[in-house]
C-alpha cells in the first residue's frame, strides 16, 4: 500500500470549516433536486415547496463535494491553476453547487444571485424545463466535460492537460464510467504524457459500491487486487476510504497533499533534467458511501450506501406526508441557517475558503478555451499547390499533398497543434508530417524504433489504436483552446459516433446560447482509406455511413466536404484549420487519383462549393439533356468517364458536368447556411432534366438533402448499396452502380431523345461491364485502361 507522509495536514479550525463548506455543497445539491420554493427553509416544508417533478442524481454528489472541497483548500494553499471534471454521469449538483459557492455562477447566470431570491432560482432552473440538465452541460461553468456520456472524462482531462505545463487537471472517475472500453483504456493516457511540457492529470476513481442498479465492478475486488490494477497501469494509487467525515477529511487532506508533492518533484526532476522519461503520477481511490450524509432509510429499505441512492433517494415527498418528513429534516441536518446569512448569502468564514478570482475551479479560463486561443500561424497554403496543367491527366495521393501542408502548420505552432490519428498517420500517406515531429511517446523504447519509428518524448503526433481516447483528447485539448486535426479509416470512425453527436451538441449549445463560452477551435475530421479503395479489407472496411450520422445534427455547427482532388483538400483543409465552433468533415482518399484543377481554379470551385465544370461539359448556351452530377473522388473520375462515353456515342448530346465539394449546397438555404437558394440550384441541375447523381456515400442522403427541390423527382442517385468483398475498384463500382458503364446506361434510359438510338451503345456497354468483371476476376487487377484512364475532349 502506498504510504503518506503527512497523517493530519488539517488544524481543528480548518477541519470544521471545510466540513461546513461541504454541508454547504451537500444542501445546495439536495435542494436543487426538490426545492422550488422555500430554499433556506425559512418556514416549515410544504408540498407546494417541493417540484412536481424529481429529477438528478444525488449519489455521487456528496463524494464529488467532498473532492471539490478538498481542491480548493491545495488551490489557495498552494496557488495552483487547476480544473475539474466531473465523470460520474449526471453528478452535476456538485459541481453546480461549487460553482454558485464561489460566486461565479452568479456572474455568469445574474439571476441567480447570491441571495434568498438568488438560490430559489438557482434550485428551480435545476432539471426544469428552461432551465438546465442534470449533468454538466455546457451551461455549467468550468465544465468542459459533457457528464451525460460515459467513459471520456479522463481523455478529455489528458487532452486539458497536454502543452499546459502549469495546469492540473483533476477529475472524478465514476465506479460505473470506470466499467467502460473507452475509460479502461484512457488509463494509459500516461504513456503520452511529458513532464516537461505538459500538465499533469489527477485522477479520482470514486467507489461508492453502485450504479444505477447493480454493483460496481471495481468496488467489489479485493483493495490489493484494486491497487495492482492501477499499478499495472503505470500510476501510483493512494487509498481514501470511510465513512466517518472527521475522518475522511483528515485522510483526504492528507493524501491530496501527498500526491501534489509527489507531481512537484516529479516536474522539478523532469524540468530541471530535461527528462521526459515517464514516471508513475498519483492517483486517488476514494471510496465513500453513495449518497453519503443523505436518508439512511426510506420507508424501511436501505438508501445510503446503496443503488438506490443513485437518483431521487425519496421520490413522492409531494403526495406522502411520511416522505416530506424525511426530506425535510434530511435537508435540516445540514443546517443551512448556520451556513447561508440573513440575506442567503454564505457566510464570510466559509466563502473566505473558496479561490479567488480566475483561480476559482468554476471561473478558471481553460474552462472556456476561447478567452485563451490563440490563432494558428499558418502559411499561405497556396505554396502547397500541386500543379496541374491539364485537368484529369494525372494521378496523385491528395493526402500526402495535405501531409506537406500540415506539417507546416505543426512547425509554426509546435504548442498548440497537434494531429491525431489510430496508428494510421503514415498509412494514411501523412508521413511528410513527421519533418515537423515525431509521435508522441513517453513510455519505454526499443532500439529498433529509431529505424522509421518517429517515437518521441517531444512529438507532436498522437497515435493509439483507440479511436475513443484520441478524439477526447482532441476534444480536451480544443476546448481548452488549441488546434488539431484528426484522421481516421472510413471505416472505423464510427467508433466516435457518439463522442461527435456529444461534442456537435456541446457546440450548438455554446454556440446558440451561451455568449460567455467563446469560441474554440473547430473538430476537423479526415476521413480516409475510403470505401471505394478496399483492395484487400474487402466488405468489413466499406462503410461511407459516417455522413448520415453528421446530417442529423445541427446546421449551424457541421460541415461536411468531399474535395475531388488535391488543391480542392489543401483549399478546404486550410478553410476548416482557420474555422471556430464547427464539427468538419472531410472525405479523402489516401491513394492516387487524378487531378483535376489547378490551384486558382480550386479556390474558385471551394469557395462555391458546387459548380459546372465547364470543360466537361457539351451544353453551353443551351440547356443541357441531361446534367451528370458527382461528389467524392471515386464518384468524380467514374462520372467524368461516363461523360466521356456518352460523348464518344452521342456527340451531339448536351451534357452538363457538376461537381459538389460542400455537401450542404444541395440543401435550401433556408434548412442550413450553406444551402443553394432554389433559383441557384435549378440553375445548376434545372427543373426538368434528367440528373445522374454519382455520391461518395449512401445515395439516400442526397434524397434526404434534396427532397424538397423542384426537380427531385429527376435525381437518379447511385451511391453505395452494402456490396463488396475482395474486390478490385472497378469491381467494386460496377457491383454498387457507380460505374461508368452503369452511369451512361442510365443517362441513355433518362433522356428521352436517346430511346431506340442508344440501345447499341446499351449492348456494348453491357457487354463492357461483363468484360472487365471477367478481367478482375481472371488476372486480380483491373485492365491498364481503367487503372490509367485520362479525360480526353
Amino acid at each position: 500500500m502506498t504510504e503518506v507522509s503527512n497523517q493530519t495536514p488539517l488544524s481543528d479550525d480548518e477541519l470544521r470549516d471545510m466540513d461546513c463548506y461541504w454541508q454547504a455543497s451537500n444542501y445546495l445539491a439536495a435542494g436543487m433536486i426538490y426545492l422550488r420554493e422555500n430554499p433556506l427553509l425559512r418556514e416549515p416544508l410544504k408540498p407546494e415547496h417541493i417540484k412536481n417533478r424529481l429529477l438528478g442524481h444525488w449519489g455521487s454528489s456528496p463524494g464529488q463535494s467532498f473532492v471539490l472541497t478538498h481542491l480548493n483548500r491545495v488551490i489557495k494553499a498552494r496557488d495552483l491553476n487547476m480544473i475539474y471534471l466531473s465523470g460520474p454521469g449526471h453528478g452535476a449538483p456538485a459541481s453546480l453547487a461549487h460553482a454558485y459557492l464561489e460566486g461565479h455562477y452568479s456572474e455568469v447566470y445574474p439571476d441567480c444571485a447570491e441571495n434568498e431570491d438568488g438560490m430559489r432560482r438557482f434550485f428551480k432552473r435545476f432539471s426544469f424545463p428552461g432551465g438546465v440538465g442534470s449533468h454538466c452541460t455546457p451551461e455549467t461553468p468550468g465544465s468542459i466535460h459533457e457528464g451525460g456520456e460515459l467513459g471520456y472524462s479522463l481523455s478529455h482531462a489528458f487532452g486539458a492537460a497536454f502543452d499546459n505545463p502549469d495546469l492540473i487537471v483533476a477529475l472524478t472517475v465514476g465506479d460505473g464510467e470506470a466499467e467502460t472500453g473507452p475509460l479502461a483504456t484512457s488509463w494509459h493516457s500516461n504513456k503520452f504524457l511529458n513532464p516537461i511540457r505538459d500538465g499533469v492529470v489527477l485522477p479520482v476513481l470514486h467507489l461508492n459500491g453502485y450504479k444505477i442498479a447493480n454493483p460496481a465492478v471495481l468496488a467489489r475486488i479485493p483493495e490489493e487486487e484494486l491497487e495492482m490494477l492501477f499499478k499495472g497501469y503505470g500510476w501510483k494509487p493512494y487509498f481514501v476510504s470511510g465513512d466517518d467525515p472527521a475522518l475522511m477529511h483528515r485522510k483526504m487532506a492528507a493524501v491530496l497533499d501527498q500526491c501534489l508533492d509527489d507531481i512537484a518533484a516529479i516536474q522539478k526532476h523532469a524540468r530541471d533534467n530535461d527528462d521526459p522519461a515517464r514516471p508513475r503520477w498519483p492517483m486517488i481511490v476514494l471510496r465513500s458511501p453513495k449518497g453519503w450524509t443523505g436518508p439512511k432509510e426510506v420507508h424501511g429499505h436501505k438508501v445510503e450506501g446503496t443503488w438506490r441512492a443513485h437518483q431521487v433517494p425519496v421520490t413522492d415527498a409531494a403526495t406522502d406526508r411520511k416522505s416530506l418528513q424525511i426530506v425535510e429534516e434530511w435537508l435540516r441536518s445540514y443546517a443551512p441557517q448556520t451556513l447561508f446569512d440573513e440575506q442567503g448569502k454564505l457566510i464570510e468564514s466559509l466563502r473566505a475558503l473558496a479561490p479567488q478570482g480566475t483561480r476559482r475551479i468554476s471561473a478558471n479560463p481553460h474552462a472556456n478555451g476561447g478567452v485563451l486561443c490563440k490563432a494558428l500561424d499558418m502559411a499561405d497554403f497556396r505554396e502547397f499547390a500541386l500543379e496541374v496543367k491539364t485537368p484529369a491527366a494525372s494521378y496523385t495521393s491528395p493526402t500526402e499533398v495535405l501531409g506537406r501542408f500540415l506539417c507546416d502548420v505543426m512547425r509554426r505552432n509546435m504548442s498548440n497543434f497537434r494531429v491525431f490519428g489510430p496508428d494510421e498517420t503514415a498509412s494514411n500517406k501523412l508521413t511528410a508530417i513527421y519533418d515537423a515531429s515525431g509521435k508522441t511517446w513517453v513510455a519505454d523504447f526499443e532500439p529498433d524504433d529509431a529505424d522509421g519509428g518517429y517515437l518521441a518524448p517531444e512529438g507532436r503526433v498522437m497515435e493509439m489504436l483507440s479511436e475513443h481516447t484520441l478524439e477526447g483528447w482532441l476534444e480536451g485539448y480544443l476546448l481548452t483552446g488549441r488546434h488539431g486535426f484528426f484522421a481516421s479509416y472510413e471505416a472505423f470512425v464510427h467508433v466516435i459516433d457518439s463522442m461527435f453527436n456529444q461534442h456537435a451538441k456541446w457546440l450548438e449549445k455554446s454556440k446558440k446560447e451561451l455568449s460567455w463560452r467563446l469560441p474554440v477551435p473547430s473538430l476537423n475530421l479526415l476521413i480516409t482509406s475510403l470505401v471505394w479503395r478496399q483492395d484487400h479489407n474487402g466488405f468489413t472496411h466499406q462503410d461511407p455511413g459516417f455522413l448520415d450520422v453528421v446530417t442529423n445534427k445541427s446546421p449551424d455547427v457541421v460541415r461536411i466536404y468531399l474535395p475531388p482532388d488535391a488543391n480542392c483538400l489543401l483549399s478546404v483543409a486550410d478553410h476548416c484549420l482557420r474555422s471556430r465552433d464547427y464539427v468538419n468533415v472531410i472525405v479523402a482518399d489516401k491513394q492516387p487519383h487524378l487531378q483535376y484543377l489547378d490551384m486558382d481554379q480550386a479556390i474558385v470551385h471551394c469557395t462555391k462549393g458546387i459548380g459546372i465544370w465547364d470543360w466537361a461539359s457539351t451544353d453551353q448556351g443551351c440547356a443541357p439533356d441531361v446534367v451528370m452530377a458527382c461528389a467524392g473522388d471515386i464518384a468524380t473520375m467514374e462520372a467524368l468517364a461516363a461523360t466521356q462515353l456518352l460523348r464518344e456515342h452521342f456527340p451531339e448530346l448536351k451534357v452538363r458536368f457538376v461537381n459538389v465539394v460542400d455537401v450542404y449546397r444541395l440543401m435550401p438555404s433556408d434548412d442550413h447556411p450553406h444551402g443553394l437558394s432554389d433559383r441557384d440550384f435549378d440553375s445548376l441541375f434545372t427543373t426538368d432534366k434528367p440528373v445522374i447523381f454519382n455520391f461518395h456515400s449512401y445515395a439516400t442522403l442526397v434524397h434526404k438533402l434534396t427532397y424538397r427541390r423542384k426537380n427531385h423527382a429527376n435525381f437518379h442517385v447511385h451511391g453505395y448499396r452494402e456490396r463488396g468483398n475482395i474486390n478490385t475498384p472497378l469491381e467494386l463500382a460496377i457491383i454498387n452502380g457507380v460505374d461508368r458503364f452503369t452511369l451512361a446506361i442510365d443517362a441513355i434510359d433518362r433522356v428521352p431523345k436517346l430511346h431506340g438510338i442508344g440501345d447499341h451503345a446499351k449492348e456494348w456497354l453491357r457487354g463492357e461491364i461483363i468484360a472487365h468483371q471477367a478481367h478482375a476476376y481472371r488476372e486480380g487487377i483491373d485492365s491498364e485502361e481503367i487503372r490509367d484512364w485520362t479525360w480526353s475532349s
